[in-house]
């Protein structure tokens, strides 16, 4: 299914902390992809329940050097009990600025929201 373009709009709270969560990790390019936060706004959704979304940077910024398109942080995701959910992917446009944040799932049912920081751990309820 193609994403479903909507009117752009800036991160909401949950997208942010997420997104704020996963760059915290020292990699190369993580500075200058957090340095994108402000001026990162989502322009489509992956579905109309989807809480997987695009993104667009809006310029001038400083672009990242990543060597791939999928920023490298294993950003699992656990439910209450500690079960494996899924995880989070934040796709970069050809390395330089951030283009995407993906729920990976694993479970049946498609999740209703993003998970949130618990104790330094991404987590959904159960």
């Amino acid at each position: 299914m193609a994403p479903l373009s909507i009117n752009p709009r800036s991160l909401n709270a949950d997208e942010r902390a997420v997104l704020e969560h996963i760059l915290s990790a020292e990699f190369v390019g993580a500075s200058q992809l957090r340095s994108q936060l402000d001026r990162t706004e989502v322009i489509a959704v992956w579905g109309p329940d989807s809480v997987s979304v695009d993104l667009r940077v809006r310029e001038p910024c400083e672009h990242a050097a990543l060597a791939t398109a999928l920023a490298p942080v294993d950003a699992h995701v656990h439910d209450l009990s500690g079960a494996y959910v899924g995880e989070i992917l934040v796709w970069t446009d050809r390395g330089a600025t951030l283009a995407a944040l993906e729920f990976a799932r694993v479970t049946d049912e498609m999740p209703t929201s993003l998970p949130a920081v618990v104790d330094g751990r991404l987590s959904c309820p159960a």
